[in-house]
Parts: C-alpha cells; sequence; structure tokens
C-alpha cells in the first residue's frame, strides 16, 4: 500500500481550519503536523485546497439487488466517491426488501466484492419481523429502518402494537420515513377528482403535505420519549417538525433529526422548471420551509446532512407525474452543493464537515472515521475552492445518467478522494478500477 504525505493543505476538522501536513500509512493518517514531515511517500502538494474527512452518508438507495437497472452498489459508490462521500449507509427497499438475516448478508456479500466506498446496510422493520428486529446484534447493521409511510412491498408498518414492539425492543437506532399514510391518500384522493390523471407535479408538496409529515413525526417522537428510544428520523421537510426537536448538543440527544440536501437547496417553486426531477418523499415544500431547515441545522435541531439517493431511470421520471417514481441521485454533489451554501454565507465550511462528516460517526457509533485523526482509518478529501464549474450529464457517475442539480453552476469541486488510505479518485477520474470499500465497524 502506498504511502502518501499531504503537504500545505488547509486543514477542516473539528470545529478548526489551519495549514497543515498529513501523513498517510498502512490505510491510516499516520501524522498531522503544521511542521514539516519527514517521510518517504508521494508528495501531494495541496497548497490551496481543502482537507476533509471523508463524507459519510447515512440514508442512500442504491437499488441492488433487484432494481440495478436504477443503479447498483459499484455504480453509485463509485459516483459517491467521485463526490467526496467514503462511506455509505445503505437502506433495505430493494427487491427483495432486506428484512431477513439472509439477505441483510447477501448485501454485504455484494459490497464486499464491487464497493468504492465502505458500506453498512439497514435492515427493515415489517409488521411480521419484531421477532427479528427484537434480536439483533447491535454491531452488525447500522440501524433498522421503519417506513411509517407508503414504501415498497410489505415494509408499511403501519400496526400500532407493532411500532410499539419495535421502540420498545430494538437494540440499536431506529430511522424513520415519516409520513402519515391516511393524510396522503386524502389529499392524492381530492387532487384525483380534481384533475384525474393529469395532476401536476406542484401538487406533490400538497398531496404529501406538512401536516402529513408531523402527524407521523409526532408520533415517532412520542414512541422513542415513551420507551426512551434511539431514534433518528430521516429527511426531515417542513418547519413544523423543528418544533419536535432538542438544540442540546449531539452526544446527549436519544433523538435526531436529518435534513437532506435537497430540501436544503429547492423550494415548491423550482417544480416548474425542474418538474418530476425533484419529486421525493417526503416532498420538497415552500421556501419558508426550505429556510427554517436551513436554520434548523445551524442551531442544532437538525443534526446530520444526507442525500436520501434514490436513482430511477430518465425513461420513468419523464412520465406524468402520477406515475413518475420519487426520488433522485445525489451522492456525487451533496458535498459540492452544501459548500456552495457555505459560500453564500448560509452555513462554515466546518458546520459543513460537522454536519456530513462529524455527526455521522458519532451518532452511529462508527470506529474510526468521520475525523482526521491520527490512527483513524484515512478517508480523505481534497477540495479545490476556487474551481468553477457546472453540473452535467457529461460530468455525472451515475448509472440513472442525470441529476437533479443539473445545470447548476458551483465554484468548488473534489480533486482528491481517499479511502482506507488509497487514492481512488483523482482529478475526473478514477485511478484505479478495484473496488477497496470495506464494511464498517460500531463502538457500540
Amino acid at each position: 500500500m502506498a504511502t502518501f504525505l499531504i503537504n500545505g493543505a488547509t486543514i477542516v476538522n473539528e470545529g478548526k481550519s489551519f495549514i497543515g501536513n498529513v501523513l498517510l500509512k498502512d490505510g491510516l493518517i499516520n501524522r498531522i503536523s503544521t511542521c514539516p514531515i519527514e517521510a518517504e511517500a508521494t508528495i501531494i502538494d495541496a497548497t490551496g485546497l481543502l482537507l476533509i474527512p471523508g463524507v459519510i452518508d447515512d440514508q442512500v438507495h442504491f437499488r441492488e439487488p433487484g432494481l440495478t437497472q436504477k443503479g447498483d452498489i459499484q455504480s453509485e459508490s463509485r459516483a459517491a466517491v467521485a463526490g467526496g462521500v467514503t462511506s455509505f449507509m445503505e437502506m433495505p427497499n430493494t427487491k427483495p426488501p432486506t428484512t431477513t438475516l439472509e439477505l441483510l448478508d447477501q448485501k454485504y456479500e455484494i459490497a464486499e466484492k464491487s464497493s468504492f466506498a465502505n458500506f453498512s446496510f439497514y435492515i427493515g422493520a415489517t409488521n411480521d419481523n419484531l421477532a427479528l428486529i427484537s434480536k439483533i446484534d447491535p454491531n452488525s447493521v447500522c440501524g433498522v429502518k421503519v417506513f411509517m409511510g407508503s414504501s415498497t412491498g410489505n415494509m408499511l408498518v403501519d400496526e400500532k402494537k407493532v411500532l410499539e414492539g419495535i421502540f420498545a425492543e430494538c437494540p440499536t437506532i431506529i430511522t424513520t420515513h415519516c409520513e402519515d399514510e391516511a393524510t396522503i391518500k386524502k389529499n392524492l384522493a381530492e387532487f384525483q377528482v380534481r384533475y384525474g390523471d393529469k395532476i401536476p407535479v406542484e401538487a406533490h408538496p400538497l398531496i404529501r403535505s406538512n401536516e402529513a409529515c408531523l402527524r407521523s413525526t409526532d408520533i415517532a417522537v412520542g414512541l422513542a420519549t415513551k420507551y426512551s428510544s434511539k431514534l433518528h428520523v430521516l429527511h426531515i421537510s417542513t418547519k413544523e417538525e423543528l418544533a419536535l426537536f432538542d438544540k442540546k448538543p449531539l452526544v446527549e440527544k436519544k433523538i435526531t433529526g436529518e435534513v437532506c440536501v435537497h430540501h436544503l437547496w429547492y423550494s415548491d417553486q423550482d417544480y416548474s422548471s425542474r418538474g418530476n426531477f425533484i419529486k421525493w418523499n417526503p416532498a420538497i415544500k415552500s421556501a419558508e420551509d426550505r429556510d427554517a431547515l436551513r436554520a434548523g441545522l445551524s442551531i442544532g435541531k437538525l443534526d446530520v446532512v444526507a442525500t436520501d439517493h434514490a436513482p430511477h431511470t430518465l425513461n420513468e421520471k419523464s412520465n406524468p407525474y402520477s406515475t413518475a417514481p420519487s426520488g433522485g441521485p445525489a451522492v456525487q454533489h451533496s458535498l459540492v452543493l452544501m459548500l456552495e451554501l457555505a459560500k453564500q454565507g448560509i452555513y462554515s465550511i466546518e458546520a459543513v464537515v460537522e454536519k456530513m462528516c462529524h455527526a455521522p460517526a458519532t451518532l452511529f457509533n462508527i470506529s474510526k472515521r468521520g475525523f482526521i485523526r491520527e490512527g483513524y482509518h484515512a478517508d480523505l478529501v481534497l477540495v479545490d475552492p476556487k474551481a468553477e464549474w457546472t453540473i452535467s450529464r457529461e460530468n455525472i457517475f451515475y448509472k440513472c445518467g442525470w441529476s437533479p442539480f443539473e445545470g447548476v453552476k458551483l465554484s468548488n469541486n473534489v480533486k482528491k478522494t481517499f479511502v482506507n488510505g488509497i487514492l481512488v479518485y483523482d482529478t475526473g477520474a478514477f485511478v484505479s478500477d478495484k473496488p477497496n470499500g470495506v464494511r464498517l465497524k460500531f463502538d457500540r
């Protein structure tokens, strides 16, 4: 394994930025210093570049097995690495859904052979597998996923007794998709009466409304409070939900919230130009909601930034609203979009690193990742903060070949990505076609 010496980078880590040098050896961060480091190594002049920990995305859908026409673990993990994401946690709504230990093991076997980034997988809750959920090893999975709104296959958990059991007995972190199914069905029926099969995409945030999100999140937070569960509510999308979360330091919280990049970037004003390509569940909502989410992240009510990366084929997304699937790809662009918000003065660069790197590592108790510390795994990203470029289909690595952020102009770019001390991505190209991601370990 090659030894690298990164010289003169602006190191952004644990709330501070300083110019320093970092030695990578045997897959680990061997030394960090503001003074010159003497070592036999491949020298990387990082003058003018930012050096940050690899991003950890706690919510992706890489579509394997069963839906690989949309994406697969190899293709989407490559795109992730190109965007500075070095670790991911993948959701269970594949085909078949990951709701048994056997199916979970099959995913790990696939990833061990094909993933360019480090990985872990959620096991999915159903109305029928509470006995399994209560006995899982907290160190074998990143967490349990509970769909409290419509989902793939049989993964909608809508039986009150089962929900109570999951929150009472789950031995690890519970992550939830919170949208009230009854509210959504009622709203959809009203729009179908009005428009038939020609519902405009602008109706999406009215069908999957603020009320639907708040009702479901309120139930989840109530159950977690009742049973003292560790709960992480995914993709918060409304200003009203923020009232359910505390501003305490992350290490003191048992109930936490995630926000996704698309909810921080877009608003309902963008449906007219972006259409189904920004159709996500939960929906992108008003500018007032977007601005409240931005503020909630700044003050610590929201703890983690992720993507909910969920690719579909271009043909599927080109369907009319009623039949176009929800979700879109984002792992290649989440970091640069957040750094762009930092340039706009909405966040500091240190805050972006906190919410995308440190916080997921802390929240999920990931072993020796998410920070630039001696002895930690060398998952590192060099970013050029003065590189202007535009997201286009010519520079997209997603298998689906499109992005909901096409045409967005950026003023920063990922130059190099190291995964476990190996330089995997360098200036727009992959150095090696050999996947070297490994299974994440947890200190629980």
